[in-house]
């Protein structure tokens, strides 16, 4: 037998950099990116909500990796519990079985949703839990139509990319999935005069929309379920990003009283360590797509009942409820808008701030003071969105503070922190931001030529 492989070793032995690794061998542009924002740091380790680089400093994570580590990075639980199943040989992915884990875990993730969602089918991502949601509307339904919302974000790969509410990701990849329309959120008219067609599979949407933290009040939402009922149509609603205690309660459309027929979900769900995804449903659907023993396998993943990814899932549901981080996320969320909405008092810049639990959106808009008011122009005419960048960069390169601009070409900034801060971290965010936003609205010149060189070096690349 070959000696043990010693990663540390392994790692202490490398010679290259990470960045020169990425630019060879994988995404230069965005080694580009990164250098030009000021986001080129190299992280060597990680605990809770803060980074760490190869000189120790500490960075607030208040992106989590797009959601995923809402346990925090490297949670104990779930790493002890990944360890215990490698090491238990367990007879993983046979494949023709029906292993303990699978069904272990689609029973817990049964229990918390709402009592006409029985039926689970796991997936290894959010794209390709939404990609089963289509196959599984059009089959239950006989019906091709897929209709979506303006805005929306579902994923990169095709089918998930049809149903994108903005072009940002799709030039150069079409065509797409055929037969997907796109209607306005808050647009009940024109959302029953796409259902009333009759021939619409499913209604997909996010409750809380992730490019931009757009929102709906809940007597929209009801509506909108009732036209899915009239109409026929399945209401599948995205999660991937607002479920598992995301916004305050385990699944978001809890807060608007909703019971849809298809509920998609991953990110958190991983626990931070493996990826893992699923798809819950009525079973009225469900039997309509695994309709006889000869299509058991109509639609299948290699990898989507694997143990890792099953173990990951019921130690991050363990931590969940025993840390009462569903909770925190609410409390921890109503003060983190609490602050934030003082500091709209204070900035001219910033006007709302919008969300629930700790998924919130931060708005800013041309400032009224002529000096400020010429400065956001000028940001804007050069490119749109802009302004909201020259936060995010000084809040990192400053503050290490990791956040990100919510959507393209436009002025939100959206931050997605652990659902384990505490008031440390709170203020420690609330307290960056005050000092970023005074230095832009005292016309700081450090900030604004960060800004100047940033579309030099837009126009540099085009």
């Amino acid at each position: 037998m070959i000696q043990p492989f010693n990663l540390k070793a392994y790692l202490d032995n490398n010679t290259a950099s990470p960045a020169a690794l990425h630019q060879q061998y994988l995404n230069h542009q965005l080694v580009k990116v990164l250098k030009t924002t000021g986001f080129d740091s190299d992280y060597v380790s990680a605990k809770g909500a803060w980074l760490y680089d190869e000189n120790n400093n500490a960075y607030l994570d208040f992106l989590s990796g797009f959601g995923v580590y809402a346990l925090g990075r490297s949670h104990p639980v779930v790493k002890q519990a990944l360890i215990d199943a490698i090491e238990m040989d367990l007879p993983n992915l046979v494949q023709l079985d029906h292993s303990l884990l699978p069904g272990l875990l689609a029973r817990e993730l049964i229990k918390r949703a709402h009592p006409n969602l029985t039926k689970v089918f796991f997936t290894n991502s959010g794209t390709e839990s939404i990609e089963g949601a289509i196959k599984f509307a059009r089959k239950a339904t006989s019906k091709e139509r897929i209709v979506g919302l303006n805005h929306a974000f579902h994923g990169l790969s095709t089918g998930s990319l049809a149903l994108n509410g903005s072009n940002e990701f799709k030039a150069g990849f079409g065509p797409l999935l055929p037969k997907v329309t796109h209607i306005e959120l808050g647009d009940l008219k024109s959302l029953e005069n796409q259902l009333k067609q009759g021939d619409v599979a499913g209604f997909v949407v996010e409750l809380i929309q992730g490019k931009g933290v757009y929102m709906a009040d809940a007597s929209y939402w009801q509506e909108v379920q009732e036209l899915c009922r009239k109409y026929q149509t399945i209401f599948i609603v995205d999660e991937v990003q607002t479920g598992l205690g995301r916004t305050g309660k385990f699944f978001c459309y809890e807060h608007y009283q909703l019971k849809p027929d298809i509920v998609t979900i991953s990110k958190a769900l991983s626990g931070g360590f493996i990826p893992v995804g699923a798809i819950l449903m009525t079973k009225e659907i469900h039997s309509k797509v695994f309709n006889s023993m000869e299509n058991a396998v109509v639609h299948s993943s290699t990898f989507g009942q694997n143990h890792l990814a099953m173990v990951a899932g019921l130690a991050t549901l363990y931590v969940l409820e025993g840390e009462n981080l569903i909770e925190n996320a609410q409390k921890a969320g109503e003060k983190l808008v609490e602050k934030l909405k003082k500091l709209t008092e204070k900035y001219e810049a910033f006007n709302d701030v919008r969300g629930l639990g700790l998924m919130i959106g931060m708005s800013f808009s041309e400032p009224k003071s002529l000096s400020l008011r010429s400065k956001f122009k000028l940001l804007e005419a050069a490119h749109k969105g802009l302004f909201s960048q020259l936060i995010v960069s000084p809040l990192y390169t400053k503050h290490r503070i990791i956040t990100q601009v919510a959507a393209h070409n436009v002025n939100i900034i959206k931050i997605l922190p652990p659902l384990i801060i505490q008031d440390k971290e709170i203020n420690y965010f609330v307290d960056a931001l005050d000092d970023v936003l005074q230095d832009m609205h005292k016309g700081n010149s450090a900030i604004y030529e960060f800004g100047k060189n940033l579309i030099k070096t837009a126009i540099t690349s085009r």
